[in-house]
Order: structure tokens, then C-alpha cells, then sequence
């Protein structure tokens, strides 16, 4: 049976960019300062051509932009979808402590809260 593809929604996209740990460190590096390709890819043991395919991903997603002067390509945060990310967790994390304050005497009803919940966000 064949699955059918869609695309990412923004934050499966986000989230996908963040699991990756080259790509978080990534994000730490700018969130002190744009930077080239070259400043960026410095500090990683790998081709650069594998290294700017995580660029894509990030300026995919819409967690870094870039632009180009001349030779250089600079990359910066662009920290409006890492907030969507944000917004998500803070979401959980209320369901989380909402669930904390339900009977527990019947630890299903908790679990079906967290599943009902989760399908609403």
C-alpha cells in the first residue's frame, strides 16, 4: 500500500530542522552574531557541501535567512519560527501540569486526557 506524501506543516518542518545536533549548534553560533558559511562551517569535521545542506534545512524551515554580498553568503536567525516551536512546548507543558492535577486513581483517564488534548493543538 502506497502512503501518500504531504508536505511538512511549519513546525514538523522546525522540529525536524531541531533534532539534528550540527543544526542546533548551528542556531546557538548565530544567536550571537550573523555569520558566513565559512565562520559557520569552521568549527565542524565535515565537507562543506554536506554542511551547507544544513543550512538549507534551517533557511528551509525558516529558522535562519540568509543573503549575499559579493562572494559571501551570511546567515542569520530568524527567530519568529523558533517561536512557533516555543508556543507548541509551552502548550505541552501546560497539558502536562494540568494532567499533573487530575485523579490519578485511574491512571487511563490522565493518559486519554494527554491524547485528547494533544489532538486539539
Amino acid at each position: 500500500m502506497a502512503v501518500a506524501t504531504t508536505a511538512l506543516k511549519p513546525i514538523d518542518s522546525v522540529f525536524r530542522a531541531l533534532s539534528d545536533p550540527t543544526r542546533r549548534q548551528v542556531l546557538e553560533r548565530l544567536s550571537q552574531s550573523p555569520a558566513s558559511v565559512s565562520e559557520l562551517a569552521a568549527p565542524f569535521d565535515m565537507a562543506l557541501p554536506s554542511f551547507v545542506e544544513h543550512l538549507g534545512v534551517l533557511e528551509g524551515c525558516g529558522l535562519v535567512r540568509s543573503h549575499k554580498k559579493g562572494r559571501v553568503r551570511t546567515y542569520q536567525l530568524a527567530p519568529k519560527r523558533l517561536r512557533l516551536a516555543e508556543d507548541w512546548l509551552a502548550r505541552q507543558r501546560d497539558l502536562w501540569e494540568r494532567s499533573d492535577e487530575l485523579p490519578t486513581s485511574r491512571g487511563r483517564r490522565r493518559w486519554a486526557f494527554i491524547r485528547i488534548a494533544s489532538f486539539h493543538s
